[in-house]
């Protein structure tokens, strides 16, 4: 790290380094409402705001099960994050270290050299990153879908293996290819295995040698239920429906081990399968740990209701990394929902404190959960009375992300798709080739011919 560097990033030079700054680590929903707010309701000169992500975008998750199964572009669940801003500096790389004590980060940009940034008032919006289990060949095998990345790989992955299927005679690969499992039966699983059997039910038909009884969904889940979150009624009903369109729901039932791709779950059963997608939970961003904040007992930032880091100065928390109590002796879920909630309270903190005026309370009352499963197919519960099933929750669950998904630009585009989708038939278009996108061009470099034929070069 060079000096000279490091005070620019620190300072801005000259009159700036008099500026109280504001660091936000995460740019995700809660860090980039956040840095919009303070940017709109603070003065030029009142605080300068830095947001540090590795990404440039900021994911609009909800929509990752539709992305996955390809009814929304990937383009379309991300917001550009230099775009809604005028006056907050975003820094592409991770903050891997974080002492608040000396009120500073240890930062790796995506391209450079680790450098120290200092700040007056930290935001902590980290997020949450897939939850794993020591289980053999999960690591190897499985797949997320917390990130945009891993939605678009997943549609590929999955139209790819029926390509597999229909490409070969061989049976113990057919079938292999043919099996897809989901582990996790909450809002991510349980939609995305909605969405993306949906997706192959279309995409069966033009793979002549497969039949959609040789296509075998499962889906894992150690509880007795599946999405807890919209009650037990509605989501027993969503149970049946998803057993209805044969999806074979194994509740109670633990994932043992995945090694080579062979599935070995607790009830006995066991079989290969060229897809293995894991949603059972999540955990806090570990840069979380990586500091010297207070911490709950599942490693979230100890949060007050003031959505203040509770035992230190000028540090506020929020969304999935943090636990923010809920008045009832419980904690608020990391949920869209809350997040966008959040994101003004604890804005208008980190301006109250700044100023010095009195904080406010981040108080809210669940409106319900809404699930997509498929087209025209959902479940939901709104105000803790109405039950929906079917259509009609679809519909809810529609119109709630529409109206959540940040900017204009990107509802139109959503809508947009949607639209489309109302007119001109499913895409199928593969392309697995994305995950690996230099291979083709490494072979063309290094051909080599073997007894008059061509060999691959891997």
């Amino acid at each position: 790290m060079t000096e000279s560097r490091n005070y620019r990033l620190v300072h801005g030079g000259g009159d700036e380094a008099e500026i109280p700054h504001i660091l936000i680590v995460g740019g995700g929903y809660l860090g980039m409402y956040t840095a919009r707010r303070l940017e709109k309701k603070l003065g030029a000169g009142e605080a300068r705001i830095t947001v540090i992500d590795p990404n440039s975008y900021m994911t609009y998750q909800p929509f990752l099960p539709e992305t996955a199964s390809g009814n929304i572009s990937p383009r379309h669940v991300v917001v550009p994050l230099r775009k809604v801003f005028d006056r907050v500096r975003v820094l592409g790389g991770r903050v891997v270290r974080i002492d608040h004590a000396d009120r500073q980060v240890r930062y790796e940009p995506n391209v450079g050299e680790p450098e120290t940034i200092a700040y007056d008032h930290l935001v902590m919006a980290a997020g949450a990153v897939s939850r794993t289990l020591p289980i053999p060949g999960l690591a190897e095998w499985g797949i997320g879908i917390k990130t945009v990345e891993e939605a678009a790989y997943l549609r590929n992955h999955v139209l790819n293996q029926l390509t597999i299927a229909d490409s070969t005679d061989d049976e113990a690969t057919r079938r292999k290819a043919l099996n897809f499992v989901f582990v996790g039966g909450g809002f991510a699983g349980a939609e995305a295995i909605a969405e993306l059997e949906d997706m192959v039910r279309d995409a069966v038909r033009f793979h002549h040698s497969i039949d959609l009884e040789d296509v075998r969904f499962y889906l894992i889940e150690a509880a007795d239920k599946i999405l807890p979150e919209v009650g037990p009624e509605v989501g027993s009903k969503a149970l049946n429906q998803l057993r209805r369109r044969g999806i074979d729901v194994r509740l109670k039932t633990f994932l043992e081990s995945a090694t080579d791709q062979h599935i070995k779950l607790s009830d006995g059963a066991e079989f290969d399968a060229g897809t293995l997608v894991w949603t059972a939970g999540v955990k806090p961003s570990p840069v979380v740990a990586a500091s010297d904040l207070p911490l709950g007992p599942k490693g979230h930032v100890d949060t007050s209701e003031f959505l203040t880091v509770n035992g230190v100065e000028n540090a506020f928390a929020g969304g999935d990394n943090a636990q923010v109590p809920d008045g009832n002796g419980g904690y608020y879920p990391p949920n869209a929902q809350n997040a966008v909630r959040q994101a003004p309270v604890l804005a208008g903190n980190v301006i109250a404190s700044l100023r010095n005026t009195e904080l406010t309370a981040y108080k809210h009352k669940n409106l319900g959960a809404v699930a997509g499963l498929g087209l025209h197919k959902g479940a939901a519960q709104l105000f803790g009375v109405i039950k929906l099933n079917g259509r009609l929750a679809w519909y809810a669950h529609r119109a709630y992300h529409l109206f959540a998904v940040p900017t204009f630009n990107r509802k139109m585009r959503v809508l947009s798709d949607w639209t489309l989708a109302l007119f001109l038939r499913r895409d199928f278009a593969a392309l697995p080739e994305m995950a690996e996108p230099r291979q083709a061009f490494e072979e063309a470099s290094q051909p080599q011919i073997e007894d008059g034929r061509l060999r691959r070069v891997s």
